[in-house]
């Protein structure tokens, strides 16, 4: 596998997906989902771009209308998003995740999705259906874990609302308190428990099956969006057998032709 490749390929798919999705903003076929393309921000970690570019291909495989999809590839945001990187940070997008209401100017509604381990098989339009206007935020509830968490042999001590912010159907809006300084400098925990908001009635809930935490839940086979937190296929060793990592080996496999 060539990490340069995969780079390279990744932004000329996304450059792609953009730029269809933007040509085709006024297609009759999005009536009733606001006249434009899905807005999705996918976390891109320069470690882990399979991770990324296996995802962009389960959404764009399984939409039914166009999608703008945007990396948050660090270099592509440090003029506003200045945060220098922690020790012991999982991913290059613990934070920046944060910043996507801001990005949108704070009007309308957007996706986020984690870009290292995460894999859709259900049509993203029916995920964009469940926004509603009375949330600022809208994400899977989880339970709370104990014990620890680890992804890519890095370790946090489990959290409430661990993995909540790991997908996020966004109200921007109604999230102007997140603006650069304050993603720049607020606390790790006030931002993925969303603190930021003057209360958790603020917080919509999603259906468990919109972000299904693999080695968490019991089997789900009819997982929408399945979530391998704790190690994803591409990592091999016990993850490579994980549910449902055959389906990601199939993606696998349509991305790595083109190589050749």
């Amino acid at each position: 596998m060539r990490e340069n490749f995969f780079i390279l390929k990744t932004f000329l798919l996304t450059m792609g997906i953009m730029a269809a999705a933007f040509a085709l903003k006024a297609a009759p076929s999005l009536k009733g989902m606001d006249d434009q393309p899905i807005r999705v921000f996918v976390g891109y970690d320069e470690k882990h771009p399979i991770g990324y570019l296996s995802l962009v291909q389960s959404i764009v495989e399984h939409s039914s209308v166009p999608v703008a999809i945007t990396p948050l590839y660090l270099s592509t945001i440090k003029r506003d998003f200045k945060r220098a990187r922690e020790p012991g940070q999982l991913t290059d997008f613990s934070y920046s995740r944060f910043i996507v209401p801001y990005l949108c100017n704070y009007k309308g509604w957007a996706i986020f999705m984690d870009g290292n381990d995460m894999m859709l098989r259900e049509d993203i339009a029916k995920l964009w259906a469940l926004r509603d206007d009375l949330y600022a935020v809208m994400v899977v509830k989880h339970p709370e874990f104990t014990g620890m968490h680890s992804f890519g042999g890095k370790e946090i001590k489990t959290y409430p609302m661990l993995n909540w912010s790991s997908m996020m159907l966004i109200n921007t809006k109604k999230c102007k308190v997140l603006t650069p300084e304050y993603v720049n400098t607020t606390n790790y925990y006030d931002l993925h428990q969303i603190k930021w908001l003057e209360s958790p009635h603020q917080i919509g809930e999603l259906p468990n099956h919109w972000n299904h935490l693999v080695g968490y839940y019991p089997h789900q086979p009819h997982a929408a969006l399945v979530h391998w937190t704790l190690g994803a296929p591409y990592q091999g060793g016990e993850f490579a057998k994980a549910e449902h990592a055959a389906e990601w080996f199939n993606l696998y496999n349509k991305i790595i032709p083109l190589e050749e």
